[in-house]
């Protein structure tokens, strides 16, 4: 039987929106939340996803967030906002033994379980709606979002239009998996999977003989340590590559996390393009380093199966990248390794391949494509970001277009950083209004980032004239 055609969208524009976000992740959840509260604003939010998931291969047993709980959708930006975690465990009757818990930082199931809750409470979202084009109508002064209503089975049910005065991005990153691995990912004989689909094969790979985990950041030493408990002592068959001179610790001191306050990304935003682009490779260890708990942890349970002499069949080593990759008939894959630091070239024959390669930001040139002629970009090719969040667009569209966690190359490490979030989508709230609708604090670190602050002025004086920072001409 023929799938009816899909319904023609609608083509006579009504009143514009105030904003359109497309993409329902944390990110443009926090800016809904945010946004609801805020009286006369008319807002929507699409999604192509039939609800709410959170990395849900990943949602392992005991893994934590690497944040606290107040970095939640709203707490940073609103602490009294109905849509905080603290509110989510008090409609649950949960305030109590999360108090005797005494935990800081919650378990990413949890975070997953309170974002979905919000997302079948509030207002405006609307999932099953995949969003295909926006376009500048310079006639009417507003963009118009295309989108295909979908069935539960994910096809397509019917077209629709809306139209809105301005635009916020929050589609997401998607996982990346390295070029030699791409053919062996897509064949179905040896599961070569990436990281974010872990738990939906986790029983295919310990029913492995061997199992390789490529990747050195929290992802993979979460997987390895998983995958280590399911497998019998001496026996563990495991091999744990990463490209990084070492399994590194995440940098979680004080001073340290500062790099992820409101004070760094204005200073980072203000520095000029090359210095940015040199600074994000530099500084992995600030997002991809493995939590010092998960170390320990991995590191107790290697040490506990020596108990009885011997040592565990785990075999951990950085340094190490990936050259090519092969099948060994139709079971097995052969890995092509070379370690930089000595030289050296060798073989790995495994059955199963786990990617923590990570993610990368998902491209929004086929979505936006009616848009390039106004999307002014770096010498790169890439969108440039205002402070604001906002894409720089010809001064012809009076809209504006917002975006989250794309915009790494002009905002910094804290682009993807969840404790973010809320600061992120007041300070777009506001932008959107021009008015204060969210007070935001002026400073947010002790660390003064630069000897000037972003607007020219001294970054730091301490009353004295003696300690006073006097900007020299240059």
């Amino acid at each position: 039987m023929t799938a009816p055609a899909p319904q023609q969208p609608l083509t006579t524009p009504e009143e514009p929106r105030d904003l359109v976000g497309i993409g329902i992740g944390p990110f443009n959840l926090s800016l809904a939340a945010l946004a609801q509260p805020v009286e006369g604003l008319d807002t929507a939010f699409y999604e192509q996803r039939p609800g709410f998931h959170w990395h849900p291969g990943l949602l392992i047993d005991g893994a934590t967030l690497q944040v606290p709980f107040l970095a939640d959708l709203v707490t940073l930006a609103d602490p009294a906002s109905p849509w905080s975690f603290l509110n989510y465990l008090k409609t649950r009757d949960r305030l109590f033994p999360f108090y005797f818990a005494e935990r800081f930082h919650i378990q990413r199931a949890e975070y997953d379980a309170y974002c979905r809750w919000t997302s079948e409470h509030l207002p405006g979202l609307h999932f099953g709606h995949q969003v295909d084009a926006v376009r500048w109508n310079p006639e009417r002064s507003f963009f118009e979002v295309d989108f295909t209503q979908l069935d539960t089975d994910g096809e397509a049910e019917a077209l629709g239009r809306t139209y809105t005065k301005n635009v916020a991005l929050g589609i997401g990153t998607a996982p990346h998996i390295p070029e030699p691995l791409k053919p062996l990912a897509e064949a179905p004989t040896v599961p070569v999977i990436h990281a974010a689909d872990y738990l939906l094969h986790r029983d295919r790979l310990l029913a492995a003989d061997h199992i390789t985990v490529i990747g050195s950041g929290q992802s993979g030493a979460e997987v390895f340590l998983d995958l280590l408990k399911h497998r019998p002592a001496g026996n563990e068959k495991i091999h744990w590559l990463a490209r990084t001179e070492a399994f590194a610790p995440m940098e979680y001191s004080k001073l340290g996390l500062e790099h992820f306050t409101p004070d760094y990304t204005r200073y980072f935003h203000a520095l000029p393009e090359t210095a940015r682009d040199q600074l994000v490779p530099q500084q992995w260890q600030l997002h991809k380093g493995i939590d010092t708990d998960t170390i320990a942890a991995i590191h107790d349970e290697l040490y506990r199966r020596t108990l009885d002499g011997g040592w565990p069949d785990a075999t951990l080593t950085p340094g190490v990248s990936v050259r090519t990759a092969g099948r060994v008939a139709t079971t097995r894959v052969e890995l092509h390794l070379e370690h930089l630091q000595q030289g050296t070239r060798s073989r790995l024959t495994t059955d199963a391949v786990v990617l923590a390669t990570g993610y990368r930001e998902r491209p929004l040139d086929q979505m936006l494509a009616g848009l390039d002629p106004y999307i002014r970009k770096d010498s790169m090719g890439r969108p440039r970001i205002d402070e604001q969040f906002r894409l720089v667009l010809d001064p012809s569209v009076t809209g504006s277009i917002y975006v989250q966690n794309a915009e790494r190359h002009t905002h910094g490490v804290g682009a993807p950083d969840l404790g973010l979030a809320a600061w992120r989508s007041a300070t777009i709230l506001n932008s959107l209004t021009g008015t204060e609708t969210y007070r935001l604090p002026q400073r947010t670190a002790f660390t003064s980032f630069g000897l000037q602050r972003p607007d020219g002025h001294p970054a730091a004086t301490i009353g004295a004239q003696r300690g006073t920072l006097v900007p020299l001409k240059s």
